[in-house]
């Protein structure tokens, strides 16, 4: 059975930082796209970041542009484990951050939850004073 599962979500303060882990098992996924989306109460789930192996000698980033210099997505291809290291948090990014594994080509398809196949059941984090 493959499973995802998410840590390191809590309680921060605006301008704070948190580390978000995700380790599956059950299957490898080197050669996998690993993502987190997240999803605020009465809202879609959005692309976060992303993490894609490229077909051929690497693998690369992708983020999502409201993200893009606070946020940093790496991965343990030995550990099947992917992070999410958020820096400068804001109250708007309250949410349950969710990991996802998918076989995506491409950059463009990386941002759709639909192209996922594994998901986690998530992790809750509140930026709040």
């Amino acid at each position: 059975q493959v499973q995802l599962v998410e840590s390191g979500g809590g309680l921060v303060q605006p301008g704070g930082s948190l580390r978000l882990s995700c380790t599956a098992s059950g299957r490898t996924f080197s050669g996998y796209a690993m993502g987190w989306f997240r999803q605020a109460p009465g809202k879609e789930r959005e692309f976060v970041a992303a993490h894609n192996w490229d077909g051929r000698s690497a693998y690369y980033t992708y983020y999502a542009d409201s993200v893009k210099g606070r946020f940093t997505i790496s991965r343990d291809v030995s550990k099947n484990s992917v992070y999410l290291q958020m820096m400068s948090l804001k109250p708007e990014e309250t949410a349950v951050y969710y990991c996802a594994a998918g076989f995506i080509s491409g950059y463009g398809r990386l941002v759709f939850a639909n192209q996922y196949d594994y998901w986690g059941q998530g992790t809750q984090v509140t930026v709040s004073s």
